[in-house]
């Protein structure tokens, strides 16, 4: 009997969590205890920090509370960090997170269901839906991520590494992380899912697998990654080599709201010289509503109904500079041709 279980026991992947990070030293101390003490638990088989050349204590720290340091050897981002320790890693999953994401008690749990099918070669999950960030846009982001991650397809069309394990055998074939292309943090997770998935492997997305998000965004910041680290590379990606697919945030449905969201903005621009009368852009707004009910109920369910409003007229924005951004790359790419 116990032979029999010890077979079981050595067919069952074995997990290496890899952490890239760059003093974060209040992160840390957050997010890795969880994974130390699934390690304790036997349930992954290792953390490795992969330290990129911190100017603070974190590789110390790290080591003090179990984990494994590796330096990164020069500032490379995460990309080229993860790529890193995956050389190194014992274990047949590289089970990605970043260092401001606390994973949840059952994660592991998740990822090992995840790939029970051997035609899996990469899982994902999802924000939680309580980040400790209170300032409005860390709630919207977080809210939003969440939302759309719960409602993607479970054979999903792309990878998300902030909490994402790929197997890996299928990593290292594809060549990891692209960090030539990508030198700062930008969509190559999205793009490695691609790699993965037209070498013929299946990915899922798995919106159980839960951790919180401790990032808090502001106004720049926040625009400034999703235009130009995430909208306009994502849109060359798809315009370069797949199309755009109809999952997530690019879905058809998705595509339809933001040209709702540009002719909502249209009327307002209208009613401000009184062009059309200003209950133009009331009924617009409650269109909007109504076409987005279901992340304006989420919105209203944790954070009410105020935070509900300035979350749907705050999207209508998203949606507009998310299409700017596209409209950009489509004509970036007629230009060059």
């Amino acid at each position: 009997m116990s032979d029999e279980n010890n077979n079981k026991a050595s067919s069952v992947p074995q997990l290496s969590v890899i952490m890239p990070v760059y003093n974060g030293h209040d992160f840390i101390l957050q997010s890795l205890p969880p994974l130390i003490e699934m390690m304790k638990r036997g349930e992954i088989l290792e953390v490795i920090v992969v330290d990129d050349t911190s100017t603070d204590d974190t590789p110390e720290l790290a080591r003090k509370m179990g984990a494994s340091v590796i330096p990164s050897g020069g500032r490379l981002g995460p990309g080229a960090a993860r790529n890193k320790a995956a050389n190194e890693a014992k274990g047949d999953i590289l089970w990605f997170i970043d260092a401001d994401v606390i994973v949840h008690h059952d994660a592991a749990m998740y990822l090992h269901e995840g790939f029970a099918e051997n035609s899996v070669v990469a899982v994902f999950g999802s924000y939680d839906d309580k980040p400790p960030a209170q300032n409005f846009l860390s709630q919207y982001k977080n809210l939003v991520h969440h939302f759309y991650h719960h409602r993607g397809r479970k054979e999903a069309s792309t990878f998300w590494s902030g909490c994402g394990a790929v197997r890996k055998e299928a990593f290292l074939e594809i060549g990891g992380f692209d960090v030539v292309k990508y030198t700062r943090p930008s969509i190559e997770d999205i793009e490695l899912g691609y790699r993965l998935r037209g070498a013929g492997g299946k990915i899922l997305l798995i919106p159980e697998l839960r951790s919180t998000h401790l990032k808090e965004w502001r106004f720049i910041n926040l625009v400034h990654t999703e235009i130009f680290c995430r909208a306009i590379p994502w849109s060359r990606l798809m315009i370069e080599q797949t199309g755009v697919v109809d999952d997530l945030n690019v879905s058809r449905v998705e595509r339809l709201r933001a040209v709702i969201a540009v002719l909502f903005f249209i009327t307002v621009l209208a009613v401000l010289p009184g062009l059309i009368p200003w209950w133009s852009a009331v009924l617009a707004f409650v269109f909007t509503g109504f076409i987005n009910h279901e992340l304006f109920s989420l919105f209203y369910r944790r954070k009410g109904l105020l935070f509900a409003l300035a979350g749907l007229a705050y999207h209508q924005f998203y949606y507009l500079y998310s299409s700017l951004a596209f409209a950009y790359a489509m004509l970036e790419a007629r230009l060059k041709h």
